[in-house]
């Protein structure tokens, strides 16, 4: 490549970061960390009056969170700074002068009022206002009357806009890394506002000029960025700027039908679309860091969301998401969300951890919940955690090791018969004669001695991990009994006799 590779991700602080924000983020991460280059985060705050306070630090926040967080950004590296658009503000109307200098942009004094009523009237006709080359010389702007006049006015104080001014009769040849050659007619397109009336640039000038200053290469974003291509080809054209590589992604999908994922689909229909918690007034949409997912386990769902290797492969580290990652393998089509296969991720990864790690992150969960215990948590997480999708599931999955049941499934007690209690008895007084009290040996010592009297194997195991568990749940039953111990096991099933 000929130029270092800067790519960015340029969210707008206008409430949490929806999880396509931080697919998009991620791809532009792994494609800058591919080629050894720089992922920088730019803030895009230019619109004022959609800005939500915290925003902007719950977006770091959750990169950060992620193991994705930008080289250069607010307060960290900045070499281009600064990397809040509302803080370079006084940097765009140089640009924007520049270009109605150059005769690429004009001021336009049309009040809301009156495109109002031009709206209105083309409706009226059944047609549809656009404010093009078709009607700029007949609307009020710069390009129909004097420079003194347009001077004056300025100097009046009367509000105005800086609007594009759109080439006539050509049709834009342009390149998208992942869609290939695309083809835009330029009568079809409207003068886009530059300049607010305000003072403020809108999106399209300060996200170009901040792209050229910030030495952008490859400008990787979502595919609703797509129709403002031409705009932004045109306006690096306008300037004489080498324009960046463009990269379109496709749409992340409901997990039912067509139709972008949106903020509420998730709240809607029980599953995160947030990496972490996000508070409004209305209330708290839920997170993936507080559903307890793994960041590694939703960067690699994320990362296959529109993108694969090219192999069956699925779970992927970040190092090898990096190695594997090229942005000519991302697909076009959108790609379906789908919240089975984001837990079946996170159950991957949980799995994969090492039972001390979940062990640390289980005890963190007793203490909130008072249970005070002298069990080898790692030995009971490595026998239940192939049944977990998540660290908040080991409970439910093994409260049996802590707590004697106070109740018993109701369909497996069925299994307790009428000669049941005679039997558990005598199970009661095996145990108590058993001095190796380790698993292999209960089991060993347990099962001879219903071989030798003839008892049948199911006569007596559902009945004891009734009583043990409560339920007929839980891995190897001679494990369990070798965990709880000889008195508490003897204590359980005396309890079941008694109740059952």
């Amino acid at each position: 490549m000929s130029k270092p590779v800067r790519v960015r991700f340029a969210p707008s602080p206008t409430g949490g970061l929806h999880i396509g924000g931080v697919r998009t983020a991620l791809f532009n991460y792994l494609f800058a960390k591919k080629n050894n280059g720089t992922f920088y985060l730019r803030v895009e705050d230019t619109d004022q009056t959609r800005f939500v306070e915290g925003a902007e630090e719950y977006i770091l926040e959750a990169l950060e969170w992620l193991g994705i967080s930008p080289d250069e950004t607010v307060g960290k590296n900045e070499k281009f700074g600064p990397y809040r658009q509302s803080e370079r503000k006084d940097i765009y109307k140089k640009y924007a002068d520049e270009l109605v200098e150059n005769g690429w942009a004009y001021y336009a004094f049309d009040t809301a009022e009156s495109l109002d009523a031009h709206r209105k009237q083309h409706e009226a006709e059944g047609k549809t206002f656009i404010y093009n080359w078709h009607n700029r010389e007949k609307l009020d702007t710069s390009l129909v009357i004097s420079k003194e006049e347009t001077v004056q006015r300025i100097a009046n104080g009367e509000a105005f806009v800086i609007r594009f001014k759109t080439p006539v009769n050509e049709i834009l040849e342009l390149k998208d890394i992942i869609r290939g050659d695309i083809k835009f007619d330029t009568n079809l397109l409207d003068d886009k506002v530059l300049f607010k009336s305000d003072g403020m640039p809108t999106y399209h000038l300060a996200n170009i000029v901040d792209d050229h200053l910030m030495e952008t290469s490859h400008v990787i974003r979502g595919e609703e960025w797509l129709p403002s291509l031409p705009l932004h080809s045109l306006l690096y054209r306008a300037f004489g700027w080498e324009t960046p590589e463009f990269a379109h992604l496709p749409l992340i999908l409901k997990p039912v039908g067509n139709g972008k994922l949106s903020k509420r689909d998730g709240d809607k229909l029980g599953f995160p679309v947030f990496p972490l918690a996000w508070k409004t007034a209305e209330g708290t949409s839920m997170g993936y860091r507080e559903q307890g997912f793994f960041p590694e386990a939703v960067i690699n769902f994320l990362a296959l969301l529109g993108w694969n290797d090219g192999t069956d492969k699925e779970l992927f580290s970040l190092e090898e998401l990096v190695e594997a990652f090229d942005l000519n393998r991302i697909h076009k089509a959108g790609a379906k969300f789908d919240p089975e296969k984001n837990k079946w991720f996170n159950h991957q990864y949980l799995i994969g951890k090492s039972d001390k790690a979940l062990a640390i992150s289980f005890s963190k969960d007793l203490e909130e919940r008072g249970v005070n215990t002298d069990l080898d948590l790692e030995r009971v997480v490595g026998l239940v955690k192939e049944r977990a999708n998540f660290v908040n599931e080991l409970w439910d999955l093994s409260d049996y090791f802590f707590e004697a049941p106070t109740s018993y499934d109701e369909k497996a007690s069925k299994n307790w018969k009428e000669e049941t209690p005679e039997l558990m008895q005598k199970v009661i007084v095996e145990l108590n004669n058993i001095e190796d009290f380790t698993s292999q040996n209960i089991e060993t010592l347990l099962k001879e001695w219903m071989t030798t009297n003839e008892i049948g194997m199911g006569k007596v195991m559902q009945p004891l991990r009734l009583s043990l568990v409560g339920a007929l749940k839980g891995p190897h039953l001679f494990d369990i009994i070798e965990m709880i111990g000889k008195e508490e096991s003897i204590k359980r099933i005396e309890k079941a006799i008694e109740t059952l």
